[in-house]
């Protein structure tokens, strides 16, 4: 957490000080600046007073400006200061909500800062959205940059994409046209992909699309698809579920993943309970299936050229691809002593 030389609290209390008893009252209930921390709307704070919405927010704004021409206001100028070396320090646009986590994780404290950034001239807010969360902007120019490089990154990536952190910060910068070399650290580049609500990075810290099944994990089947992905070669189910539970924290039963890694096309059989991914190359099918396949693609082969093919795609043993190639239905031994399609 970023270190303050300021107690939030102390200071805007110096600073609503000035306020008549209604003014004071609007802007604790609108800021969540007293006992309870939450921000009641114009409606909601209408209602309590028995006058229109419209009218709270004439008392808002009244209090606001109050506030920017009192004596105390001009005496906290350091403190808006501060808070602006710190947006600019990481990266002159921010994501409201990693910005206040990021001074303090006490939601009480947070809404004090958030009204200070609501009455700092230096500050200003966007609002979330379709395509961006709630951000606080002290640079203009780099946060028109900033926007526009995310959009242009979005154009690249599919549905299917998962990009490593590197990579995804590689990408960023290259789309990122005419902006300072202090900002292009990792650190301040993986908080402006923050800002994004359509890039996002799943719990295996890998990027892509923020709607893909890939980042937003909806299910077991999604979960396993990561699992075994990152594992980059075939799984036991059994392991499947352990790791679903342990990196995920959904509790996996080792039967209900089976039967859900046997109904998706993703995931191909390829052993005693042993799973790879369709992605991988590996197709649906017994071991007598993937003999008809070799065979088929590359005519007839000798036992030992057909079992090195099999033990690539299937993990059984030796002895089991013999058994299955002596089926007379499907397969049949040429006059070299080689094994063809019946």
């Amino acid at each position: 957490m970023a270190a303050i030389t300021f107690k939030p609290k102390q200071v805007v209390k110096r600073l609503l000080a000035s306020l008549s008893p209604r003014a004071l009252d609007v802007m604790t209930k609108r800021y969540g600046l007293g006992e309870s921390v939450d921000r009641m709307t114009l409606e909601g704070i209408g209602k309590t007073y028995g006058i229109t919405r419209e009218r709270v927010r004439q008392i808002e704004n009244f209090a606001l400006s109050a506030i920017k021409k009192s004596d105390a206001f001009k005496k906290e100028h350091a403190v808006f200061e501060e808070l602006n070396k710190l947006v600019v320090s990481m990266g002159g646009v921010v994501c409201e909500e990693d910005f206040l986590m990021h001074i303090s994780k006490d939601e009480s404290t947070q809404n004090y800062l958030f009204f200070l950034l609501v009455l700092g001239d230096q500050f200003r807010r966007e609002k979330e959205d379709e395509n961006f969360r709630h951000r606080w902007i002290v640079d203009d120019k780099v946060s028109m940059k900033v926007h526009e490089a995310i959009r242009e990154l979005y154009k690249t990536l599919s549905h299917e994409d998962l990009v490593p952190e590197g990579e995804i910060v590689a990408s960023f910068l290259e789309h990122l046209k005419d902006v300072s070399e202090e900002y292009k650290n990792e650190e301040i580049t993986k908080r402006w992909l923050a800002l994004s609500k359509t890039i996002a990075k799943n719990p295996l810290g890998e990027w892509g699309v923020a709607e893909s099944h890939n980042v937003n994990a909806r299910g077991m089947r999604d979960y396993a698809y990561l699992i075994i992905r990152k594992h980059g070669s075939p799984m036991h189910f059994t392991e499947v579920a352990k790791s679903i539970t342990s990196v995920f924290g959904k509790k996996a039963h080792v039967a209900t993943c089976h039967n859900e890694l046997i109904k998706d096309n993703r995931f191909v059989l390829v052993g005693r309970g042993l799973y790879a991914l369709s992605s991988w190359g590996y197709e649906k099918g017994v071991v007598k299936d993937v003999i008809a396949k070799v065979l088929k693609k590359e005519g007839p082969l000798s036992k030992k050229d057909i079992i090195d093919r099999v033990l690539k795609e299937r993990y059984v043993k030796e002895n089991t691809v013999f058994v299955n190639l002596q089926d007379p239905k499907m397969f049949k031994r040429t006059k070299e002593g080689k094994y063809a399609l019946a």
